[in-house]
């Protein structure tokens, strides 16, 4: 027992004493290693570098640094600086659009009133597209209209004819150009065959009236400063608004014909003889024309009960019908005479001279592959009024 207590007092007592050992030689080595590193001489500077070897520098560690990383399948530490890319020029050259110039006359034939044309067939006149280039061409240089003072108006001709292999009746838009110093006329006849009798009324009556045309190269320009030749008869009556006229009213429109009065040619009316039958009989009229030369009233009056047109109790009240035709349309012609004469004696040497020189020429649309060809469909024949034109284009 004494043995092992002195024992374990010896171990306690050395304990301290190799600590304190321990401790003396870490001092003395941490001593040393300092004057060791005062010794030391110091490291040689780097040479400085060239800003230019240093951006070089920097770039090649900015590219260096992403490759290594990702070839060891490490995420870069180093913020990457990222570089402004070149814009790539397209070597494909790209096709350039052009459309083609509006023609200064070019929507001339449209603007043109299409007078006589029933208003559900106007849609039809205008679903091809129809080209006037030789209308155009007469207002240049060298062309029948060039230079002069022309008033234009249109109208519409139903024909037979064909396109892209298929026949069928189309409404044909016409312009009409008259060379005058001073409007053709400021009236509309109305006439049909339905009507007993024909109008002659004032164009601003059915909202016509000559209006100047204005060239696409002049449209910003004011009307009053430019001194138009071409005007054109145009009408304010808008589509949208016929729902809330009488349908006697409406059809007034489709009947309308322009009117012209040339007092150096006897009117058509001064030499016919024929007068248009409208006899109210039921169950429905009686539609015909009489001959006041050529018929013989008995014989024409029983050819008619023959053909079941008019019954046998109606017949001497047809026959005196007819003869108040007569009278009414002789007097009309000798009224018609009589004041020709009178219009003659009363007019200016100036004006007479404009009525012998006034011309009229009919203008057709051209051949197209974009509409029907009516090359073949043409004819002089204007209306009632005009006659015929002196040249059709």
């Amino acid at each position: 027992m004494k043995r092992g207590a002195k024992r374990k007092a010896s171990q306690k007592d050395k304990a301290p004493a190799e600590a304190k050992e321990k401790k003396t030689t870490r001092r003395k080595q941490q001593s040393k290693s300092a004057e060791e590193k005062e010794n030391e001489p110091e490291p040689e500077p780097e040479p400085s570098q060239s800003a230019e070897e240093q951006s070089q520098s920097a770039a090649q560690e900015d590219t260096e640094e992403p490759s290594k990383s990702l070839a060891e399948g490490e995420p870069s530490k180093k913020p990457t600086r990222t570089r402004a890319k070149r814009a790539r020029t397209s070597k494909q050259d790209t096709e350039t659009e052009y459309f083609p110039e509006k023609r200064n006359l070019e929507d001339l034939w449209q603007q043109v009133f299409p007078v006589g044309t029933e208003w559900d067939q106007l849609d039809m006149v205008y679903q091809y597209k129809w080209n006037f280039s030789n209308l155009e061409e007469a207002f240049e240089e060298g062309g029948k209209l060039y230079g002069k003072k022309v008033y234009l108006f249109g109208c519409t001709e139903p024909q037979l004819v064909s396109f892209q292999g298929q026949a069928k009746v189309t409404c044909i838009p016409v312009v009409v150009a008259v060379v005058s110093p001073f409007p053709p006329s400021d009236k509309i006849g109305i006439n049909s065959v339905q009507r007993e009798a024909e109008e002659i009324v004032p164009m601003k009556q059915m909202k016509m009236d000559w209006v100047p045309y204005i060239p696409l190269e002049n449209r910003d320009s004011q009307v009053e400063r430019l001194k138009s030749q071409i005007f054109i008869l145009g009408c304010t009556q808008r589509r949208a608004g016929l729902k809330h006229l009488k349908l006697e009213r409406v059809k007034k429109f489709e009947y309308c014909l322009p009117y012209f009065y040339q007092p150096f040619k006897e009117d058509e009316l001064e030499q016919s003889t024929i007068v248009q039958i409208i006899y109210p009989e039921e169950p429905k009229p009686v539609f015909c024309e009489f001959d006041w030369e050529l018929d013989e009233l008995d014989e024409f009056t029983d050819k008619l009960i023959e053909d079941e047109e008019l019954s046998e109790d109606q017949k001497d009240a047809f026959k005196n019908f007819i003869k108040e035709k007569v009278r009414e349309a002789k007097k009309a012609n000798r009224e018609a005479r009589e004041a020709r004469k009178k219009a003659i004696a009363e007019m200016s040497a100036e004006k007479k001279a404009a009525f012998e020189n006034m011309r009229f020429y009919k203008f057709y649309p051209v051949t197209s592959p974009d509409a029907p060809d009516v090359s073949n469909v043409k004819s002089p024949f204007i209306n009632r009024y005009y006659g015929k034109a002196h040249e059709i284009l």
